[in-house]
Parts: structure tokens; sequence; C-alpha cells
């Protein structure tokens, strides 16, 4: 069985909320080495999921697609 990929998202600019294409993902705070602990969050039937690290509010937008965010620049490639 093939596995998906688990989106990274980091919030460098510190918007206080983030638009993502997906429901479950990993919140690392900031690009290394000033992130916080890897947290996976799964907003389930809501639309929004709010990091208990960094407090960076997560909205689903379903406009959006693969690792497009916005503000644009937030999903992080390692």
């Amino acid at each position: 069985m093939a596995q998906s990929e688990i989106l990274h998202y980091v919030n460098d600019a510190g918007a206080a909320t983030i638009e993502i294409a997906v429901k479950e993902f990993q919140c690392m705070g900031a690009k290394p080495p000033f992130d916080h602990p890897h947290i996976y969050l799964d907003m389930g039937t809501d639309s929004e999921i709010l990091c208990p690290y960094c407090s960076t509010r997560f909205v689903f937008n379903a406009a959006l697609h693969g690792a497009s965010t916005k503000p644009a620049g937030c999903a992080f490639a390692a």
C-alpha cells in the first residue's frame, strides 16, 4: 500500500492565518533551526485548526491545490 506524503508548513512571516489545500499536515512553526516540534494536525470535518505550539491558524481552502498556500511560500520543501 502506497503512503501519501504529509505536507509540512512553516510560518516564517508570522502570518496569523495560512490557507492550505489539505486537512492533514504537519506544522513546523518556522524553518530550521527555529522550528518547533513538527506536530501532525488533522482538521477532520472542520475547516480550520490552530497549532498548539505557534498559534498559527490553518484554514482549508478547496480552491488551492497541492502545496499552494495563501500567503504564498508557506509549504516546506526539505
